[in-house]
């Protein structure tokens, strides 16, 4: 289970290094297994992570179970968010260009998007920490609440998600939104969603079982 995990992490490290979210040695990820959790070492390059580059802690105390490299400076934040959202399978931390630069000027990113709905609605920006700090995993937690995603102000984003994969798509979903954001502010004032708007997008994913594949039914193939 701990190297199909770590394989994984590898393959979504590369996606994002190739969707340029990530560069160099910046960012980090991990996925929940039980009562571990699988992360990148500190100072890998994602765009070349290995399985060996992956360490494995105990998610109760951040004692290394499994590996010989130091785990990422911002292992806090994963270990306070799994112990406090116990439902997030995986976390994305990634300087992607987009959100790094709106977390520079804007306190929230609203819903200028209905692709936002994994996030759980509006952006909020946590406040300026220093790198690696508790005071960095605490503010970033408080950006969290209610929602699966957070810009983190000068520095990045994060978000988590049942699995790894899933967190993935919305780290492009988030950076997109950052970026459709950025460029209708260019042209006005862009309209977001209201509250209303965001409910009827809500139930009509729910209706249509959208953004997941379905098999036709027999009588849509003509049976």
């Amino acid at each position: 289970m701990l190297e199909e995990q770590r394989q994984r992490i590898c393959a979504v490290a590369h996606r994002l290094a190739a969707e340029g979210l990530v560069m160099g040695t910046v960012g980090n990820l991990s996925v929940r297994v039980g009562e571990r959790i699988a992360v990148t070492a500190t100072g890998t390059t994602l765009a070349t992570l290995t399985p060996e580059q992956v360490t494995v802690l105990s998610l109760d105390d951040g004692h290394v179970l499994d590996g010989t490299l130091m785990p990422t400076s911002e292992v806090g934040l994963h270990l306070g968010l799994y112990r406090r959202y116990t439902t997030a399978g995986a976390i994305v931390h990634t300087h992607a260009p987009w959100a790094t630069a709106l977390s520079c000027v804007i306190d929230e990113l609203p819903c200028i998007h209905y692709q936002m709905l994994p996030l759980g609605g509006a952006v909020r920006v946590a406040p300026y920490r220093t790198f690696g700090t508790p005071e960095l995993a605490q503010a970033t937690l408080a950006a969290l609440e209610g929602r699966s995603a957070a810009l983190m102000s000068n520095h990045g984003a994060i978000v988590h998600a049942d699995t790894i994969e899933q967190a993935l798509e919305s780290a492009l979903v988030l950076e997109y939104a950052c970026s459709l954001f950025w460029r209708a502010s260019q042209l006005g004032t862009p309209r977001v969603l209201d509250a209303a708007q965001w409910q009827d997008v809500s139930e009509q994913v729910r209706k249509l079982g959208y953004g997941v594949t379905h098999a036709l039914d027999d009588h849509k193939k003509g049976k």
